[in-house]
């Protein structure tokens, strides 16, 4: 061993909850991905094999492996190896550009890539030559009649390794991940994660999400984003829960999933919620199983909850709210207060305490918007290679979320909106949140998106972009209208476009920079 007896003991590190819930549990199902399922036995097995091929290829606790894929159990599989082992994962977006991958590969020092085979293959060889980086290790992520290109290694050939006694000693704050965030800025952070901060963050998610070892859970968001890794997938695995892979959320495919394996558990922004119920076939597959649903990245929009509710009688809802950053849920609203507080991002989790400040990090009263700030054990130890903006976030020993937010009287927390995406029109702040409350009540609303494009009378001119449900006519002047009746003045789009979609990402969340984009383009004033 190389570390003291004592710590050895008492290591808890993100690789030893596998370890531990296969010894609970061997037998039981603990993957499915596709035509392939892992027990917790079996997996643990995988795990084992793939950390020392890793350290047999010649990395070293603290190397960064690069890893651009889709959900699959390969995916799974590297996550835990590279823990058990002491490497740093590096999970990066596979909708990002070559350009944007090689930056990520050079900030990040990455020593090891694995890659998906086809497309997410090529960016990464493009991204390697563009950041001019030959890694020691090249893992292929590819159909198991396949092979991988010249210089690649299948990722699942390590699995079937040797087994051998892997003796590094992990400890709570030893890096074992960077999650780069997308955010606005020219360049992304790298947010880094231990296992003190995981486990942590683990722990509030089970006990104020609900979860428990008899869950069946359905991963469809993306594993790169630590919504679906961290706050559902890495609890699933320490109590010992069943997950089931899906590459994308495909509303057919999850409904399909949801009904062959009596799925009870399911996390999803309210995008893909609402793609759900708008399916044509919706109401012929039975998913009476589902017991628990989940939703982040947005509040549910009232009418939308509504529908769950009487569509989906027998499913309770959480809506977890956080950033990469606390890893990432930081507060919860609970199923008894999903229309009470309709809405709220609900109370602070279990490891979480949560202020909200003004401009000079003093606390505000409730009723009083300010920033939302942070401390926790689940926090980040900080931006890699970035002190400045890692000391900027930490201001006074609290982690600067940089969202709006209010709390009620009676503790629960409301985003008002991130501090970047207020809507500063004509002297006045508008929330786009409130706004696109305000649109989802109308009948015929399906999904919609507010967001400021720069105006030379308002300076900032608030803008709807809606998707109308199948069949209606809905036109943007109609929505206006409406609005007018329900909102001040101010507050009422000055122009509403209608679209068949929206662009979104992977996790589902609306890319409103891309509308803006789009519809800033040789446009003139909106109107008054």
């Amino acid at each position: 061993m190389n570390d003291d007896p004592v710590n050895v003991a008492r290591a808890q590190g993100l690789a030893d909850l596998l370890r531990r819930s296969a010894g609970r549990f061997p037998d039981k199902t603990a993957l499915i991905d596709r035509g392939r399922s892992f027990t917790y036995a079996e997996l643990d097995a995988a795990v084992t094999s793939t950390a020392g091929a890793l350290l047999d290829r010649g990395l070293v606790k603290g190397d960064r492996v690069a890893l651009l894929a889709r959900n699959s159990w390969q995916f799974a599989v590297l996550a835990y190896a590279t823990a058990r082992c002491g490497l740093v994962l590096v999970p990066i977006n596979f909708m990002l550009t070559a350009d944007e991958v090689a930056f990520i590969l050079g900030h990040s020092g990455a020593t090891a890539v694995v890659a998906d085979d086809g497309a997410l293959h090529a960016t990464m060889a493009a991204a390697l030559g563009i950041a001019a980086i030959e890694p020691d290790v090249r893992g292929w992520i590819g159909p198991a009649e396949g092979a991988p290109p010249d210089g690649w290694e299948d990722l699942a050939s390590w699995t079937q390794a040797p087994s051998r006694e892997v003796d590094i000693v992990v400890a709570d704050d030893d890096p074992l991940r960077i999650m780069y965030t997308s955010g606005t800025e020219s360049r992304p952070k790298g947010a880094v994660q231990s296992s003190r901060a995981l486990i942590a963050e683990y722990v509030s998610a089970i006990v104020d999400g609900g979860m428990a070892a008899d869950d069946v859970d359905l991963h469809t968001l993306p594993l790169y984003h630590c919504a679906q890794l961290d706050c559902f997938l890495g609890p699933d695995i320490y109590l010992g829960a069943t997950s089931i892979l899906l590459p994308a959320p495909d509303p057919a495919a999850v409904m399909r999933v949801i009904e062959t394996h009596r799925v009870t558990k399911y996390f999803a922004p309210p995008t893909v919620w609402i793609s759900l119920l708008r399916h044509p076939d919706f109401d012929r597959f039975d998913l009476s199983s589902l017991k628990k649903g989940y939703y982040g990245a947005s509040p549910m929009p009232v009418e939308v909850l509504r529908e769950i509710q009487t569509r989906l009688p027998g499913v309770r809802l959480w809506n977890f709210y956080g950033q990469t950053e606390m890893a990432p849920v930081a507060t919860i609203l609970p199923p008894e207060d999903q229309m009470t507080y309709a809405g709220s991002a609900g109370r602070p989790v279990l490891n979480v305490e949560t202020r909200v400040v003004d401009d000079d990090d003093h606390p505000v009263p409730p009723g009083v918007v300010g920033e939302v700030v942070h401390r926790s054990a689940q926090a980040t130890l900080g931006y890699y290679k970035d002190p400045e903006k890692t000391a900027a976030a930490f201001a006074n020993g609290w982690f600067h979320s940089g969202d709006l937010g209010v709390f009620s009287a009676e503790g629960r927390l409301s985003i008002v909106d991130r501090k970047k995406d207020m809507i500063k029109t004509g002297g006045e702040n508008v929330a786009s949140r409130e706004v696109e409350e305000a649109i989802y009540v109308h009948p015929d609303v399906a999904e919609v998106a507010v967001f400021a494009l720069p105006d030379p009378k308002w300076v900032e001119a608030v803008t709807a972009v809606v998707v109308p449900k199948a069949g209606s006519t809905l036109t943007g002047e109609e929505i206006r209208s409406y609005l007018s009746e329900r909102l001040a003045p101010f507050k009422v789009p000055k122009a509403v476009f209608v679209a068949d979609s929206l662009p979104k990402n992977p996790s589902g969340k609306v890319l409103k920079r891309e509308l803006r984009e789009e519809y800033a383009a040789g446009r003139e004033t909106l109107g008054s």
